[in-house]
């Protein structure tokens, strides 16, 4: 069983248009396959050519909502704004790992910030909410380890212990981070109301695909979360699904 992720109903007053699809993998006793370089070069090109459509509002967007929750979005953007960046600035990005280098193809090529996460570091269940500045964020600092604390207001991911994401999804913490990939992960992908449905379906399936080739014989579980009413009319390819062939409707 994976935790439900829970979404603070604060959150949708400083981003009404909140919407997100969580996958939970179950790779346990399953080998991960090598990545295809070309993912994460494609996507970078992408990039380049000013795809996708929506990429300049959606992000746009994101700068609005972390402006509103008193980030400065040119000196932290939302994670797909630093990746793009780096593309724009470099016309590339170096490799990590395979996991990390897909989910960050995926997030490259729909202008969509995507987490990936270490579920079994959790205590507790994944939490978007509202620091009030006395939680603990496990970073490394000067190349030691090191606690932050976020601002009150901050828009944060968190378990039981602490803080997991800072700024909503600029910068992940050490503790749950992936480090390795033959247990159990969790990856979010997180939207404004500036992209297109559609969109986030594409970026749903195609890193549930990447998934699977790249650990076979994973089991994924897949659904959407949101601030306010559920999104699942608006999928209705997003039903909870396991082993591929498999569909649970919910």
């Amino acid at each position: 069983m994976f935790p439900r992720p829970i979404i603070d109903p604060l959150i949708s007053t400083i981003a009404p248009g909140f919407r997100a699809v969580s996958l939970f993998v179950d790779a346990h006793g399953v080998a991960t396959m090598p990545l295809d370089p070309a993912v994460l070069a494609d996507a970078c090109r992408v990039v380049q050519e000013g795809v996708p459509t929506w990429a300049e509002a959606h992000l746009s967007s994101w700068s609005d909502v972390y402006a509103g929750f008193g980030a400065k979005p040119n000196r932290t953007p939302c994670s797909a704004q630093a990746l793009r960046k780096r593309v724009l600035k470099d016309g590339a990005l170096p490799t990590i790992n395979p996991v990390v280098d897909l989910y960050n193809a995926v997030s490259l090529r729909f202008a969509v910030p995507v987490g990936g996460e270490n579920i079994d570091a959790y205590v507790g269940a994944p939490r978007l909410t509202v620091a009030d500045g006395t939680e603990q964020f496990d970073t490394i600092a000067n190349g030691a380890p090191a606690i932050e604390y976020p601002a009150p207001g901050e828009v944060v991911w968190r378990d039981d212990v602490g803080v997991t994401c800072r700024r909503w999804n600029w910068r992940q913490g050490t503790r749950t981070r992936l480090d390795s990939f033959t247990g159990r992960m969790w990856f979010v992908l997180e939207t404004l109301h500036t992209m297109p449905i559609d969109g986030l379906n594409e970026a749903a399936t195609a890193l549930e695909a990447g998934l699977r080739t790249l650990i076979p014989g994973c089991l994924i579980t897949l659904d959407t979360i949101a601030t306010a009413k559920p999104f699942r009319k608006s999928f209705p390819f997003l039903q909870c699904r396991t082993e591929a062939g498999r569909t649970e409707a919910q």
